[in-house]
């Protein structure tokens, strides 16, 4: 196996401790949640494809919505290519029974229009658009276009179609409200609205599973870019200000921020440990039943290795690497992972019949774990890109898993967009000295490379016996 840095597994227990400190978040959820108000983005958001977007939704008391949805040429939000305004209604339902903490919601489209800001955003959009709209009215930079009014669902016009163009997203949605890791005395409150499925063709009909990037009440303080994106409107988008590519090195420890959701009933906290020297890789994956990562299932721990490749040519600051992965571990966290782990036959995933709560075992001498999806060795084809918070710490973001629950296992697959990203704990400089290549100790991962087809088959196992 391959043997971790000792510096890095030092640096690895105190970041340990910045999990559970995450785990201890007080965290307020209101069913239904009351998202009356102005909601923005605080990033620079990649979408699938890519597309690099920024959002400013208001919502009324009456259940009606006006929401304006900014495009962009560059990956930092500072060359605008067009605008749509959406205008609708949105009603809750009820609980989620697709995103456990999640409110269920069904929406109704009003209006859409779009405002194309320069030539070369016309000469884009307009082929996509063929299949509706009035031709008299030729697409020109600085005009509103009418893209679907409900006046025409009765003639079957919709002009939206070349675009993709779905507000799935309002059909779940999550309201949450937490205390500040940097500021003890006060809040942050987040809105998270449904994801966008990872392939185009897909959005328009796409039940969401999971969030996308939250957005941030407007009247957030110190929040520059929530500003810049509150004050905007059709004709005149946010330009957000241009920020350095900041360079990619894994190097070190890197933990999640918050308790992470993924399609399939999943929720998850992932510490990764990554050592440039020997290109080798490491962490856990530990995954809950509840979306506060309060009660844990199971941990997945894995190892492998890692190389670097060039700068990606379809994210602008991103960089591609290919992961192995070669030694993988389960620890059933309680009685009904555990018993599930146990009724599987034969040597295909551990030793059969025994599992033992909170007892690691190592699948790698049987290539994995075949019944949950899992085969060793595993390659998968990465996009990694690094950022900063507000407060100056260093993120790192890595793929989003595909929507569909594949490996991005080609190079074809490799995602465009990200999942949230991970704040450095440790390890922001290169160990002084290598250690061996080989020994009898392993790193311990955390989730991002390898883990998705685990997660699918494992709950699919859940929920069969849950119904039997």
């Amino acid at each position: 196996m391959v043997r971790a840095d000792p510096v890095l597994l030092d640096q690895s227990s105190r970041c340990d401790s910045r999990l559970k400190q995450l785990h201890g978040q007080q965290v307020t959820v209101h069913q239904p949640p009351n998202v009356t108000g102005h909601w923005v983005s605080n990033s620079c958001e990649v979408r699938p494809g890519p597309e690099f977007v920024t959002r400013s939704y208001r919502f009324y008391p009456d259940g009606t919505f006006r929401a304006l949805q900014f495009y962009y040429e560059d990956q930092h939000c500072s060359a605008p290519s067009y605008s749509l305004l959406i205008g609708g209604s949105v009603r809750p339902l009820q609980a989620s029974w697709l995103v456990r903490g999640g409110t269920a919601c069904e929406y109704h489209l009003s209006r859409v229009q779009l405002l194309c800001h320069g030539p070369a955003a016309a000469a884009l959009v307009r082929p996509l658009l063929r299949t509706g709209g009035d031709p008299r009215r030729p697409l020109r930079p600085g005009l509103t276009y009418e893209l679907w009014d409900e006046r025409w669902a009765a003639a079957g016009r919709d002009c939206t179609r070349g675009l993709d163009f779905g507000m799935q997203e309002l059909r779940l949605r999550r309201l949450e409200r937490r205390r500040r890791h940097d500021d003890p005395g006060g809040r942050a409150e987040e809105l998270f609205l449904g994801d966008v499925h990872t392939e185009r063709a897909q959005r328009r009909l796409h039940r969401p599973a999971g969030y996308q990037t939250p957005l941030r009440s407007a009247k957030a303080e110190r929040c520059e870019i929530c500003q810049i994106v509150s004050s905007a409107d059709l004709h005149h988008p946010p330009v957000l200000p241009v920020q350095p590519d900041r360079p990619v090195r894994l190097h070190g420890n890197w933990v999640s921020t918050r308790c992470e959701v993924r399609p399939g009933v999943l929720f998850l906290t992932r510490h990764l440990t990554f050592d440039e020297d020997d290109r080798t890789w490491a962490g856990r994956y530990e995954h809950f039943s509840d979306p506060v990562c309060r009660h844990p299932t199971f941990s997945l721990s894995a190892s492998g290795r890692y190389s670097r490749g060039d700068p990606s040519a379809t994210v602008g600051g991103a960089v591609e690497f290919i992961f192995t992965v070669t030694h993988m571990a389960v620890t059933p966290m309680d009685v009904a992972t555990t018993s599930l782990l146990n009724v599987l036959r034969g040597r295909e995933c551990g030793a059969e019949g025994s599992w033992k709560l909170g007892v690691e075992q190592d699948v790698t001498s049987t290539s994995g774990c075949a019944a949950l999806g899992v085969r060793l060795p595993h390659t998968e084809y990465e996009l990694f890109s690094a950022g900063q918070d507000p407060s100056g710490h260093d993120l790192l973001y890595n793929g989003q898993r595909p929507t569909n629950g594949s490996s991005p296992d080609r190079p074809d697959r490799r995602a465009t967009s990200f999942q949230p990203p991970l704040i450095r704990c440790s390890g922001g400089q290169k160990s002084e000295r290598r250690v061996g290549r080989e020994g009898d100790q392993h790193f311990r991962l955390s989730a991002g490379c390898g883990s998705n087809a685990l997660d699918a088959g494992l709950v699919a196992l859940i929920l069969l016996h849950a119904f039997m």
